[in-house]
């Protein structure tokens, strides 16, 4: 049976500064791009039968540094970023001295311009239900293939795994996923577990 293998983005600017960013399309630093490169040893030797990346750069860079980039390696958009509205380019200390508490898993974001309005954790939650459908198929425990690839964003990433062990998209709060590294989910006894987590090189 396959697993399936999350990656999130190498290290940008805004990333290392605690901004959040979606659809800002911030490319990655020197030390993001040193953090991709080291991830293709981790991929090399595994059998991949898809390949899905974020329409970002910051995601599709990553990537081809690890050795992705190929003919196979196929654009997602339900892999892009949870939308983070008029939080876009903020840190959560900023939020926090007019919103005192606030957490994005249960609370959200404030709304943005009309063409980024932001999301909800549900509205994210449900994007990355749609993205594991398509790829449901290949995981199952008595699948012949090989390992699938997402490689996208933190949150994104950690919504997407909630809801493949079962949890609510909140529950991704649990789930910290440094830049440039990657996380492994397979089955035991017929259900999706987690295997590895913030594995780098």
């Amino acid at each position: 049976m396959g697993e399936l293998l999350v990656v999130r983005h190498g290290e940008t600017e805004w990333s290392r500064d605690g901004r959040h960013t979606s659809w800002t399309d911030k490319p990655l630093t020197a030390h993001g791009e040193e953090q991709a490169r080291a991830l293709r040893p981790l991929l090399a030797h595994r059998r991949l039968v898809r390949i899905l990346v974020s329409p970002l750069a910051r995601a599709r860079q990553t990537a081809r540094l690890a050795g992705l980039a190929d003919d196979r390696t196929e654009v997602e958009p339900g892999l892009r970023e949870w939308e983070y509205g008029g939080y876009e380019g903020v840190t959560t200390a900023e939020i926090h001295r007019t919103r005192p508490g606030w957490r994005l898993w249960t609370d959200g974001v404030a709304p943005g311009p009309a063409d980024h309005p932001g999301e909800t954790p549900e509205q994210v939650g449900a994007r990355a239900d749609r993205v594991l459908a398509g790829i449901e198929p290949l995981l199952r425990p008595d699948a012949t293939g090989g390992d699938v690839v997402l490689v996208a964003h933190s949150h994104l990433l950690r919504v997407l795994t909630a809801r493949r062990l079962g949890l609510p998209p909140a529950a991704g709060a649990l789930f910290r996923l440094e830049t440039g590294t990657l996380g492994r989910l397979g089955n035991e006894h017929g259900r999706p577990v987690m295997l590895a987590w913030n594995v780098g090189s």
